[in-house]
């Protein structure tokens, strides 16, 4: 059996429109999360064969594990959030302002981290407050018009499976391009949904007119 993180990190099968702020930060947050969940236990599922169900009776591993899911969920959390805004700015009939963009982004992460407060709470060497921090550094440089575009925004999720994986690291040296490529691969899946339902411009107006929640409360 998984840890209970598993069962609460699956996502939700729904095909419905993404028209609202909130509506697209559920669904960077519920989709950062199983991207975490599932390329986390595949990589180590893959690395331990038959090994793998007996290792979660390991103690050390479990909190090593739990440390693990956290910062990969950060990390796919803040490409997702990122792409995300992205994309409503470029398919938006009027594209929202750079400021308005940060917000958004901003916006969804803090969504991410509020959903999944409860499971960060107990996690030795797991900070929200300094993901948030990571993350505001990160949008305070970044380009909307002229920096990285579509898949090349995945810059943080496919590096940090491999720091973060519980796996010795002289096994990770020859892992390291096949696992970054397999979580590449994963994400066009996420990609493709978010361009089918997306309907920009509702998220763009409501963004521009200021109606973004704070959901930080949940974790602060």
């Amino acid at each position: 059996m998984l840890p209970e993180f598993v069962a609460r990190l699956t996502v939700r099968r729904d095909s419905g429109p993404i028209d609202s702020v909130a509506e697209l930060t559920r669904f960077v947050s519920t989709r950062a999360a199983f991207m975490a969940q599932k390329t986390l236990y595949g990589y180590l599922k893959t690395r331990m064969g038959t090994r793998y169900p007996h290792m979660f009776e390991d103690e050390v591993f479990v909190a090593s594990i739990d440390i693990a899911k956290m910062q990969v969920f950060a990390a796919c959390l803040a490409d997702l959030a990122i792409f995300a805004v992205w994309r409503t700015r470029r398919e938006a009939p009027r594209p929202p302002e750079p400021a308005v963009c940060k917000a958004l982004a901003l916006c969804c992460f803090r969504r991410g981290l509020a959903d999944n407060a409860e499971q960060a709470a107990g996690v030795p060497n797991f900070s929200a407050e300094d993901a948030l921090a990571d993350f505001e550094r990160r949008l305070a440089f970044w380009d909307w018009v002229g920096g990285p575009q579509g898949a090349d925004i995945f810059s943080e999720s496919p590096p940090a499976l491999v720091r973060w994986a519980p796996i010795a690291p002289e096994l990770k040296k020859f892992d390291r391009e096949i696992v970054e490529n397999s979580i590449r691969f994963k994400w066009r899946e996420v990609r493709a949904g978010l361009a089918r339902r997306l309907d920009a411009a509702a998220v763009a107006t409501e963004a521009a007119e200021g109606r973004l929640s704070d959901p930080t409360a949940a974790w602060r």
